[in-house]
């Protein structure tokens, strides 16, 4: 199972933190900022207060094992661009990072990510998502190839289980929670029933969710 390491959990990076936690993954979050950390605590694997521009600070944390670093640094451009830079040296497969400008981006390319992520432009891509398909809340890209989406439950999926369903088999597509109401159910089950209104949060490849745009 792949290790992911989160570093800044603002409300982008804690956002992805605990949603790859929620998907079963381990995830370490790292922040500088002590009461940041701890407000994600309880919901990744582990977290850390280091700077993550302290090389010998992610040697020590064991970075280098990692299968993908996320990148989430916001507001300091400069830790940013240098937590990149470090954590690619270490030799980290896949280095995700955040980009506040077109020219910030360039720069992360050029010194070794493998993805980056513009979270105002990405938000049009969720925005354009919502006007073509009404069933679709929300989605979020977390590769090229990979998302999530919050899909209202469509008419002939309500009263059945999700065993009926059997999403995984038919969509190759999987149900990491359903939302009833006010209520969060984290841990579906395969006896669970689909009522009028649920909204269901899928995880799979962008080609296999499309599918479920038109239901």
């Amino acid at each position: 199972m792949k290790q992911f390491v989160v570093i800044g959990m603002g409300h982008f990076g804690a956002s992805i933190a605990t949603t790859l936690f929620g998907m079963g993954y381990d995830v370490l979050a790292i922040d500088i900022n002590e009461e940041k950390v701890q407000e994600v605590t309880d919901r990744v694997t582990h977290t850390v207060q280091a700077d993550s521009t302290n090389e010998n600070a992610l040697l020590a944390l064991g970075i280098k094992n990692f299968d993908v670093a996320v990148v989430s640094i916001g507001q300091d451009m400069q830790s940013n661009i240098l937590t990149t830079l470090i954590v690619k040296e270490m030799g980290v497969k896949y280095v995700v990072a955040k980009a506040r400008t077109e020219l910030h981006g360039k720069v992360l390319y050029r010194i070794g990510a493998d993805q980056v992520i513009f979270p105002e432009r990405d938000m049009g891509v969720r925005v354009a998502h919502n006007l073509v398909a009404a069933n679709i809340l929300d989605y979020i890209e977390l590769s090229p190839d990979f998302s999530i989406v919050e899909l209202v439950a469509p008419d002939n999926f309500v009263g059945r289980s999700l065993l009926d369903l059997d999403l995984r088999a038919r969509y190759s597509v999987n149900v990491i929670a359903i939302k009833s109401g006010d209520e969060l159910n984290l841990t579906p089950m395969a006896e669970d029933i689909i009522k009028k209104g649920d909204v269901l949060i899928l995880a799979g490849e962008n080609k296999k969710l499309k599918r479920l745009e038109t239901l």
